[in-house]
C-alpha cells in the first residue's frame, strides 16, 4: 500500500503541475499536453514505471468510470438550447462529417487501426479518447491506442489557432455593422431568441432535491452505468452490437431531459473531478506502449491527420458554399474548430476575441452574444454529445 500511494501521489503530482501551468499561460499551454508529454518523458526515459497507472490503483476505477461520465454528460444536454442554435449544430455535424471524410481518404497513408482510432477523437474529448484507447490497447493495438492520447493532447493546438483567427474576423465584421448603422444591441442579435425563463424540473417539483445526496447521486449513476452495459450485452445477443457509450448518454440525456435527476449530476454529487481525473488516467497507459523507435511514426500520422483535417475543413466550409448553414465564413471556420477545442477552450476563445476586439463594455457583450453561444453549442454538440456515439460505433472495427 506504502508504494500505491507514493504511485498515486506522482500521477497527481504530473496533472497538477499540466493545471498550473495551463491555468498561467491562460490555456495557451495545454494542460492535458504537459501532463501527457511529462509521462511520455517519464516512459521512454525510465523514470517513471510503465505500468504507474496500475500501481497507483487507478486502473479500475478508470475503467468503470467512464460509464458513470458519459451518463453525466447525457444528463447536461438541453434539447431546448439545441433546438435554437440548430443551425450551429448542423455546421458542427457538417465539420465532424468533414473531418471523418478526410481522415477515411488518408487510410493508405496511416492505415486503418490509426484511422479509427483517431476519428472519435478528432471529433471528440477525454471521453471519447479513452473509449478508443482502452479499446485499442484491449485489442492488443498498443500503437494505435499511442496515437490516439498523442491526438488528444495536441489537438487543442491545432484547433485554437483558427478558432481565434475567424473569431476576431467575425467579431470585427460585427462592430463594423454596428458602428457604421448604428444598430441597437437587440437589432445586432436578432438571430437570438430571448433566454426562457428557468422552469423548475420534475425532481425539484416534486420535492426530492433535498434527497440527491453524494451517495444517491452516485447510486443513481451507477444503476444507469450499469443498465447500458446491460443494453450493451442484450443488443449484442440480438446480433446488434451497440456500444454501452451510445446507451450511456442515451439514458442520460432521456432521464435529464425529463427532469428526474439533477442536470450535471456528478457535480450535484461533488465526484465529477475524482471520476474526469480517473478517465484522464485511463488514457496514460497508452503512453507506456511507446518506444523511441516509434517516434517518427506516430509524428508522421499525427501530422498527416491534422494535416488532412485542416485542408478539408477549409476547402468545403470556407471555399465551398457550405458555410451557408450559418450565413458566415468565418463563423463557420470556428464551429468547425469546436470539435477539436471542447468546453471550456470553446469558452476562453469567445472572452478573449471580445477582449481583443471591443472598445467598451456594451460592444463585448455584442460580440460575445454572437460567437460565444455558436463556439459553445458547436462543441457542446460535437465533444459532450456525438463523439461518445462516434466512439460507440468505431469500436466494433477494432480488431
Amino acid at each position: 500500500m506504502l508504494q500505491s500511494m507514493f504511485f498515486l501521489f506522482i500521477c497527481l503530482i504530473i496533472f497538477t503541475i499540466g493545471d498550473v501551468l495551463g491555468v498561467a499561460t491562460k490555456a495557451k499551454l495545454s494542460s492535458v499536453f504537459v501532463a501527457l508529454m511529462i509521462f511520455l518523458v517519464g516512459f521512454l526515459t525510465g523514470v517513471l514505471p510503465k505500468d504507474i497507472i496500475n500501481q497507483a490503483m487507478l486502473s479500475d476505477i478508470a475503467r468503470w468510470s467512464s460509464g458513470f461520465i458519459v451518463f453525466h454528460m447525457g444528463t447536461m444536454i438541453n434539447m431546448r438550447e439545441l433546438a435554437r442554435e440548430w443551425r450551429t449544430v448542423m455546421m458542427s455535424l457538417t465539420a465532424m462529417a468533414i473531418a471523418i471524410l478526410s481522415i477515411v481518404i488518408i487510410i493508405p497513408f496511416i492505415g486503418k487501426q490509426a484511422a479509427v482510432v483517431s476519428i472519435p477523437i478528432i471529433n471528440g474529448g477525454i471521453v471519447a479518447t479513452q473509449i478508443m484507447t482502452t479499446t485499442a490497447l484491449d485489442n492488443g493495438l498498443g500503437l494505435a491506442a499511442a496515437l490516439g492520447a498523442i491526438i488528444y493532447a495536441v489537438q487543442k493546438f491545432v484547433g485554437t489557432p483558427p478558432a481565434s483567427l475567424f473569431g476576431l474576423r467575425e467579431a470585427k465584421l460585427i462592430l463594423k455593422e454596428y458602428r457604421e448603422k448604428g444598430m441597437s444591441e437587440s437589432s445586432v442579435l436578432s438571430k437570438d431568441n430571448p433566454k426562457e425563463a428557468q422552469k423548475p424540473l420534475l425532481y425539484e417539483r416534486l420535492g426530492l432535491g433535498k434527497y440527491f445526496t453524494p451517495f444517491t447521486c452516485l447510486g443513481v449513476t451507477a444503476f444507469f452505468a450499469w443498465l447500458s452495459y446491460y443494453l450493451q450485452w442484450a443488443s449484442k445477443a440480438m446480433g446488434v452490437q451497440i456500444s454501452y457509450s451510445i446507451w450511456a448518454l442515451i439514458l442520460g440525456a432521456v432521464i435529464g431531459q425529463i427532469g428526474i435527476v439533477p442536470p450535471k449530476i456528478l457535480e450535484k454529487g461533488n465526484s465529477a473531478g475524482l471520476l474526469n481525473m480517473a478517465i484522464f488516467a485511463g488514457i496514460i497507459p497508452s503512453l507506456a506502449m511507446i518506444e523511441v523507435g516509434d517516434l517518427m511514426t506516430l509524428l508522421f500520422q499525427t501530422v498527416t491527420i491534422f494535416a488532412a483535417v485542416l485542408i478539408g475543413t477549409f476547402l468545403l466550409v470556407y471555399f465551398l458554399p457550405l458555410w451557408k448553414i450559418v450565413g458566415s465564413r468565418n463563423l463557420a471556420v470556428g464551429i468547425s474548430m469546436a470539435q477539436l477545442l471542447g468546453f471550456p477552450a470553446t469558452y476562453l476563445i469567445s472572452n478573449e476575441i471580445a477582449t481583443a476586439v471591443a472598445e467598451n463594455d456594451e460592444e463585448r457583450e455584442i460580440i460575445l452574444k454572437r460567437i460565444m453561444p455558436a463556439y459553445v453549442i458547436a462543441g457542446f454538440a460535437s465533444v459532450t454529445t456525438l463523439s461518445i456515439v462516434i466512439a460507440g460505433i468505431c469500436t466494433n472495427f477494432l480488431h
